[in-house]
């Protein structure tokens, strides 16, 4: 018997490099442990095996299929190691770059405010920035604004509540917070911690209670530009603003400044632009935005001599400048988070 068990074991020790599939073992498995295995059949000798020798050949019998049980699991494992190597293609170069194209991207607002900072950079402004919460003396009393402007009503701003305390922003005791409705009090904000000269963009979010459509959003974003020194005059505001409409829709881009009213400039303007080259938007006369130069009564809250400098500045919406870039006719588009649209911009 233990011949025989011999033979059997260093039969599967042999074969056991050859088993390269779970098929073949599991063939060559029921040729040793099945029901008409070569194991088995050894099994089944026991009742010819002497009473007094049965315990020697239960503890062969026993040793050699714990053997040939191993031997077997050795090669499953085996097996299965090539499965998963399979399923995992080929071993992976830790050195080389990513495969993985899914990656973030600007938002497309984000891209048109960064292509404007750049472009104001080139031609020395600085960005500043403030709070979004603001007071009512930045938001309007320093702009010139009066008591009794549209603006200032309850249903065109948003208010804080009375008793709300924000650390970094100081007011009155009879002032009220709320939430920015321009970043023009980043302009007066940098009046006040610097002196002329002053060359400064100041993007960032805005707040009106405006009801949503295809060309109006609560929350919007606003690039201002302001420009305080000597002898500054309306033909540096204008040379500014034809620098960037041909800069960004193209050198064959033409403005125009049609005659308006904003408490905090004066002269006022509109501005007007025209292109050949935006598709539907071709040949039109499109407002882009508002400017001016700054009001005497503006520089006097800041404490600049207003008989000294003089000084323009400009506003316009980025989502407007984005929507003609990009061909977008629904201002509501950039807000949902829709990855099928950000991704054409990717």
């Amino acid at each position: 018997m233990e011949i025989e068990l011999n033979t059997i074991i260093d039969g599967v020790q042999d074969k056991m490099p050859h088993l390269s599939t779970r098929a073949e073992l599991e063939a060559y498995k029921a040729t040793i442990l099945g029901p008409n295995g070569a194991m088995t059949a050894v099994m089944k000798s026991m009742g010819q095996v002497p009473k007094d020798e049965k315990p020697a050949a239960g503890k062969l019998i026993n040793k050699a299929k714990s053997s040939v049980v191993t031997a077997f699991n050795e090669v499953m494992q085996r097996i299965e190691a090539g499965e998963m190597a399979t399923r995992l293609g080929p071993s992976i170069d830790p050195s080389l770059p990513s495969p993985d194209l899914d990656r973030g991207t600007l938002h497309p607002i984000s891209q048109v405010r960064e292509e404007m900072v750049q472009l104001f950079s080139k031609i020395g402004f600085s960005v500043a920035e403030a709070t979004e919460i603001e007071t009512e003396h930045y938001c309007f009393d320093a702009l010139n604004i009066p008591a009794d402007h549209p603006a200032r009503d309850m249903q065109d701003s948003y208010y804080l509540p009375d008793q709300l305390t924000v650390a970094n922003v100081e007011k009155h005791a009879d002032e009220k917070y709320l939430l920015r409705t321009h970043t023009s009090t980043v302009q007066i904000r940098t009046m006040l911690e610097s002196k002329p000269p002053i060359r400064i963009i100041a993007p960032g979010r805005c707040f009106r209670r405006d009801t949503p459509d295809a060309t109006h959003s609560a929350n919007f974003h606003q690039i201002e530009g302001l420009y305080v020194d000597e002898h500054v005059s309306l033909l540096d505001l204008k040379a500014t603003l034809d620098y960037f409409v041909k800069t960004i829709f193209g050198p064959k881009a033409k403005t125009r400044l049609r005659p308006s009213f904003f408490p905090f400039t004066e002269p006022s303007f509109e501005m007007d632009f025209y292109s050949p080259d935006l598709g539907k938007l071709s040949n039109k006369w499109l407002e882009i935005m508002g400017c001016g130069m700054v009001d005497p009564e503006v520089f006097k809250s800041v404490d600049i001599d207003p008989d000294r400098f003089t000084g323009y500045a400009f506003g316009m919406g980025v989502e407007r400048i984005a929507m003609i870039l990009q061909g977008v006719d629904d201002i509501r588009y950039y807000y949902q988070n829709d990855v099928r649209f950000l991704e054409q911009f990717a």
